[in-house]
């Protein structure tokens, strides 16, 4: 089936059951772990959480495979194959309001795994707690290798370049507006059709979770029936030097294995890549005076142990009517306990017109001053209070999170410039 005819699974967070149409009746009946499976499959259960956690979090999926995943040769070091970091303590602490330009898409052949760079981070995932940023530039598919994140969940931005993901429960495509997520230990390869860029969110502590309501009730923001996740969907390709790449406690591995290790024929469970299109996000504003928090802007939520207080929130500022009367409009200045990391997947910013393009980047710091700049702001301190349709053909993103537990506090998104000193970075 062509990527632009794929077929998915509507709901977030749902208890799915599929098999590939060309294996009917895969799926065993009544069990999990029968003597034998249908068609000499090898059952084969993949974790996301403890065994006993709460029913409500729990997270879990069997998978019905032509052979058992641990079929492959040691995982060997593949050393420095990529510009990404966990070692936030080799740079300075850096405060400053921080601008990168667009990231450059290289020339020659780089694919996902190679064309990741670090951003910023914080915390470590031997700790199971914390995250990282990259981004990715990327210009040709990973051809019989795949890779996998042993220390969290990949929430995946496409900003330039529609991208073809195969996973071992089935093929996803992702283009620009959309998001991906692909939970820790789901083999996924990344194909494209040209130079692509995007920002990847990963998260070391929870699984990402649709933020509660409260008094907004049961509808709005993100709704659960628009997230996507894949059908089942196979490759029986054998006697070949297929390679998959481990993400583990910051490190990279490779080991090679003589199969594809997309052969799932059926699967069924709750721990699935989902995708999801920004522009069905039902936005919440205010309509009388003042602004709402930004919080109303969120879409997915990795919460931490402290109730109320997120390890990172994904949180986006769509096309919406502004209306409010007697008020500033744009974003006010302000300081915040989170730091707040931001890329522009298209359009131009309001509060930041000039300097933020698709593409780039701003980071802001706890408790560093930000806010629009000075064009924006006395526009905006004179403009008639008149019904206004803001970032029209704009998206932007932002990653905000807070510290939360004791091994967590000893640092703040600590900047990491590896390899970047060729985009400016100036205050913002």
């Amino acid at each position: 089936m062509a990527w632009h005819q794929l077929q998915y699974q509507s709901g977030f967070g749902n208890e799915f059951a599929t098999c590939d149409p060309r294996c009917p009746d895969a799926l065993p009946k009544g069990q999990n772990n029968p003597q034998k499976c249908p068609y000499g499959l090898y059952a084969e259960q993949l974790s996301g959480t403890a065994f006993t956690a709460p029913r409500e979090s729990n997270r879990r999926t069997w998978l019905y495979r032509i052979r058992p995943s641990v079929c492959h040769e040691p995982f060997a070091a593949l050393g420095q194959c990529n510009d990404t970091t966990i070692r936030w303590d080799d740079e300075p602490p850096n405060p400053n309001q921080t601008l990168w330009r667009p990231f450059e898409i290289p020339s020659g052949a780089v694919d996902f795994v190679s064309g990741l760079h670090t951003v910023c981070g914080a915390g470590h995932p031997r700790d199971r707690c914390g995250l990282a940023i990259h981004v990715y530039c990327c210009t040709v598919g990973m051809a019989d290798t795949c890779m996998y994140s042993s220390d969290g969940h990949f929430l995946i931005v496409p900003q330039q370049g529609e991208l073809h993901i195969t996973t071992e429960l089935g093929r996803l495509a992702a283009k620009p507006n959309e998001i991906c997520v692909i939970p820790q230990g789901v083999k996924f390869a990344v194909d494209v059709s040209g130079p692509s860029r995007g920002y990847v969110l990963e998260v070391y502590n929870n699984h990402f979770q649709l933020p509660n309501l409260g008094p907004i009730g049961a509808n709005g923001l993100a709704n659960p029936r628009d997230f996507l996740s894949p059908c089942a969907w196979f490759e029986d390709r054998d006697g070949i030097e297929f390679h998959v790449i481990s993400k583990f406690q910051g490190g990279w591995f490779r080991a090679r294995q003589q199969h594809s290790p997309f052969d799932v024929v059926a699967w069924h469970g709750n721990l699935t890549p989902y995708k999801y299109d920004l522009a069905n996000f039902m936005v919440i504003n205010a309509t009388a005076f003042d602004h709402a928090d930004p919080s109303i802007f969120t879409v997915l939520t990795c919460p931490s142990e402290r109730p109320g207080t997120a390890i990172a929130d994904f949180v986006i500022f769509p096309p919406r009517w502004a209306v409010q009367e007697h008020t500033f409009r744009p974003p006010y200045y302000h300081r915040n306990c989170m730091s707040e990391f931001m890329g522009l997947i298209y359009g131009a910013y309001e509060a930041k017109e000039d300097s933020l393009r698709p593409g780039g980047a701003t980071l802001h710091s706890m408790m560093t001053p930000h806010g629009p700049d000075a064009q924006c702001f006395e526009a905006a301190s004179t403009e008639p209070l008149q019904p206004k349709h803001i970032a029209a053909g704009t998206q932007a993103s932002r990653t905000a999170r807070r510290s939360a537990n004791t091994a967590d506090r000893r640092t703040a998104l600590t900047l990491w410039l590896h390899n970047y000193t060729q985009f400016a970075r100036t205050n913002t």
